[in-house]
Formats: C-alpha cells, sequence, structure tokens
C-alpha cells in the first residue's frame, strides 16, 4: 500500500516542462528576478506532479541531493577557476598575453587566431572552464582593441574552447561520456572526429572570411592606447607566462585538473607579490575575493575586474539548484518516461540521432549542467542503440553532440553562467556565433539521416563494420 508509484503520464509531463518555460520566462524576461529563485521555484512545480504519483517529500530530497552530488566536481571546478582568474590577472599573466597578443595578432586574422589559440588550449588541458577563464579572457581583450564585437569575439572563444573540452582525453565529459556509454576512451575520440574536424574546419573557414570582411568600428590606435595601460598597470614581461605554461603541462602530464588549476592560482597569488607589488595577505586574499582594477579605459576594468572564488559564488548557487532540477526529474521518473516515448518513435539512425541529441539539450535546459546532460542522453536512449544494433560509439559521439556542446546555449547552465561571468557576454548575445558547436548538432543530424558514419554491430558476434 506504502509503494503505489508510478511514471508520470504525458499531461504530468507537459505540465512540468512548460510550467518550467513559464516560470523561467516571468521570472527573467517579464519580472528581472533572478535564475536562481526561478530555479528554487521550480523545485516545487516538480514536487507537486511527485506528490500525486506516489512519492513521499523525504524520497524527492533524496533525489535532489543525489541530482546535486553528481554535479559537486564541476562546482569544485568553478571554485579553483575563480581563484585561478583572479590570481592570474592580478599577477600580470593574463595582461601580458594581451599585451603580447596585440603586438603580434593581425585583425584580419584574429577571430581565426583566436579560434585556434582556445582549441589549441582546451584540447592541452581538457577544461573549457579554465581555457575560457585564461585565454578566452585574454582574447576578449585583444578583440575588444581591435574593435570586433565582444558577442563575436565571445563565440570564437567558446567555439574553440568546446573543442578541447568535446575531444581531449583529459576532460572530464569526454572520460564521462565514455563510461556512460560503454565505450574504449580513445575509440570515443575517434567516433566524435568524425563530425568534430569537419565542424571545425568549416568553424575556421567562417571566422577567417568574418575577420577579413568585417568592418570594426575601432581603429588600430584603441591598440596603442590598451598596451601603454597595460604597461602601466601591470609589469609585463615574457616570465609572466610561466605560471600558465606550468598548468598546461601539468594537465597534459594528466594530472587532476582541480589541484592543478588550485596550484597555478596559487601561483598567480606569488607572482602578484613577486612582480606587481602586492603585498603578501593581499596577494592571498586575491584568491577568494578577487581583483580591482582602475586603468581608466573602460572595457580593460569590465575585462579585469573579476575572479576570486567569490566571483563564482551566484555560479555555485545556480547550478546547485540546477541541478536538483535534474534530480528531481530522475526521481519521480521524468527522464524515463520520455525516455519511453523516445524508444517508440526512434525508429531509424536518423531519429535515434535526433533523440540523443534532444536528450542531452534537455539536460541542460532542464538541469543546467554538462553532467546531467550527458546523464540523460545517455540513459534515455541508450537501449535504443542496443535495440536497432548500432554501435555504442554512436551513441557516445551523438551523446557529446547533444549534451557537451549545448551546455554554453543555455543561460542557466553551469556552461552558459560561466561563460557569460567569465567573459562579459550574456548567453543569448554570443548564442548565435557558437559556430562550431551548431555545426557539430547539423553533422551529426546529417550523418544519421544519411547513414553516414553508422557503425552496425552483428548481433551474433557484436563486432562492428561501418554501414555503407
Amino acid at each position: 500500500m506504502e509503494d503505489q508509484k508510478r511514471l508520470p503520464n504525458a499531461i504530468e509531463i507537459l505540465f512540468v516542462l512548460v510550467g518550467f518555460i513559464v516560470v523561467m520566462f516571468f521570472f527573467i524576461v517579464k519580472f528581472e528576478i533572478s535564475i536562481q529563485l526561478a530555479l528554487l521555484t521550480t523545485w516545487f512545480l516538480i514536487m507537486v506532479v511527485g506528490l500525486k504519483i506516489g512519492y513521499k517529500y523525504r524520497e524527492m530530497q533524496q533525489g535532489i541531493l543525489n541530482g546535486i552530488f553528481d554535479g559537486l566536481e564541476a562546482v569544485l571546478i568553478l571554485i579553483s577557476v575563480g581563484a585561478l582568474i583572479g590570481t592570474w590577472i592580478a599577477g600580470g599573466i593574463v595582461p601580458s598575453i594581451i599585451y603580447y597578443g596585440l603586438s603580434v595578432i593581425s585583425p584580419s586574422v584574429f577571430l581565426l587566431t583566436a579560434f585556434i589559440i582556445c582549441t589549441v588550449t582546451s584540447l592541452a588541458t581538457g577544461t573549457s572552464f579554465g581555457s575560457a577563464g585564461t585565454a578566452g579572457i585574454a582574447m576578449m581583450g585583444i578583440g575588444a582593441s581591435f574593435g570586433f564585437p565582444l558577442p563575436l569575439v565571445a563565440g570564437a572563444v567558446i567555439s574553440g574552447c568546446y573543442v578541447g573540452d568535446k575531444l581531449s582525453p583529459l576532460s572530464d565529459t569526454t572520460v564521462m561520456t565514455a563510461s556512460l556509454s560503454k565505450v574504449d576512451l580513445i575509440e570515443h575520440i575517434k567516433s566524435m572526429l568524425t563530425v568534430s574536424f569537419p565542424a571545425w574546419i568549416i568553424a575556421g573557414i567562417a571566422f577567417t572570411i568574418t575577420g577579413i570582411f568585417y568592418q570594426g568600428d575601432g581603429d588600430l590606435s584603441s591598440v596603442t592606447s590598451t598596451m601603454s595601460s597595460l604597461e602601466e598597470h601591470f609589469n609585463i614581461g615574457w616570465y609572466m607566462i610561466i605560471p600558465a605554461v606550468v598548468v598546461i603541462v601539468l594537465l597534459a602530464m594528466k594530472m587532476p585538473s582541480i589541484p592543478v588549476i588550485l596550484f597555478g592560482a596559487l601561483l598567480g597569488s606569488i607572482w602578484a607579490f613577486l612582480f606587481q607589488g602586492y603585498p603578501i595577505l593581499d596577494s592571498i586574499n586575491i584568491l577568494y575575493a578577487g581583483t580591482s582594477i582602475d586603468s581608466g579605459v573602460e572595457f580593460i576594468d569590465n575585462l579585469l575586474n573579476r575572479g576570486g572564488i567569490v566571483f563564482m559564488l551566484d555560479v555555485i548557487v545556480l547550478i546547485i539548484f540546477a541541478l536538483g532540477v535534474g534530480g528531481l526529474m530522475e526521481k519521480i521518473g521524468i527522464l524515463r518516461a520520455i525516455g519511453d516515448y523516445l524508444a517508440k518513435w526512434a525508429t531509424n539512425a536518423g531519429k535515434l540521432t535526433a533523440s540523443t541529441l534532444l536528450g542531452g539539450f534537455f539536460g541542460n535546459f532542464f538541469g543546467g549542467a554538462a553532467y546531467v546532460s550527458l546523464i540523460t542522453a545517455s540513459k534515455i536512449t541508450g537501449e535504443n542503440y542496443d535495440r536497432l544494433h548500432i554501435d555504442r560509439r554512436v551513441l557516445s559521439r551523438n551523446t557529446e553532440a547533444g549534451g557537451t556542446v549545448t551546455t554554453p546555449m543555455v543561460p542557466w547552465s553551469d556552461g552558459g553562467v560561466f561563460m557569460a561571468s567569465a567573459l562579459g557576454v550574456a548567453t543569448l548575445n554570443y548564442l548565435p556565433f557558437l559556430w562550431f558547436n551548431f555545426l557539430v548538432i547539423i553533422i551529426s543530424l546529417i550523418y544519421g539521416f544519411s547513414d553516414k558514419f553508422i557503425w552496425k554491430v552483428d548481433p551474433q558476434d557484436a563486432s562492428s563494420e561501418k554501414a555503407v
């Protein structure tokens, strides 16, 4: 009598999904109330359905806690990157990268250069957050000096950052997706290359053409002004970039990302003390409180007055609430019910690809975190690949296409909030310029509906052969 739970029906699922969108619209757009409160409100919306289908409050609370626990690694990374950003700005590391970038990068190839630099950084480190918070911030400063619109620069930066987040064997999302999909890590990466490589080439060409033909509203005199301002407020030198090199090398050696990033943040504090004239206690406090700069150049102040653990507190609260939403939906069976509906619809490789992409976006939109999206995409569609005898390498590839690359597209997801905060550009403003991310989705759908790079599994011996 006590356990009379059931899966939510279509009307109840629709109530939750539509209610979520309505709450978000009125809180954020209509009344300009914080996203955090909007997400907290949706907890109770989902609980109404949970109570109706037989769940007790304490069971749903445990679902919230489980969802938050599953995403705590992202929270720790955010704390680490926040500390890193603050000390790398105060220590002159980011300002030096901006300075030298301005002196060697041509405006005509700047967008392509920013895309490539962020690609290389993210591949070497495996973290989109760390890449955006360091190389990305530097590229934003250079782009602003050249007169490029910041949303366009942010699009090139984020596109490059998510190449590595999606492909690097050091990336937590890459490793997690391979594990969830039960695919060898290297085979997973090889499968993704069939989509990511052409997407990267096309995006690179697009950024190149845009950079050549774009007429910025600034002129090169702003470059001189920016470099002079940086020299006035920071000690600039090649040795300022040593902490960045150390962190990239350690991450490339497959050292754990959180302690490496925190070590890099500590190096930033040491550099602030040794080379930028900060008192020892102030240089340490930057780890938590961030830095404050008054350069007299507005965009530099906006760009560099950020960082520190406290800079990430709003983001962390938002992610915790978003993870709770995902945990609740998992607990009361909404994800499983949606998976059942998709199983009936996904009768071929094209529909199956679309369902996985939707599952990943669903996790980001309603769960607010890349980890949630990878779980939803793989869980609600994984058995359908087995049923259609399609190799799970296709599942893992599509999971990243629907989950990882759509994360910065959602304003309240961990990726969306972090990128907007770190780069100083609202999610909806940079969204049209995430060309690599959109291309990954489009090419994945083309492959699915054309049956290209869709490997089949022989049900008898589980051997794989490429579909023609």
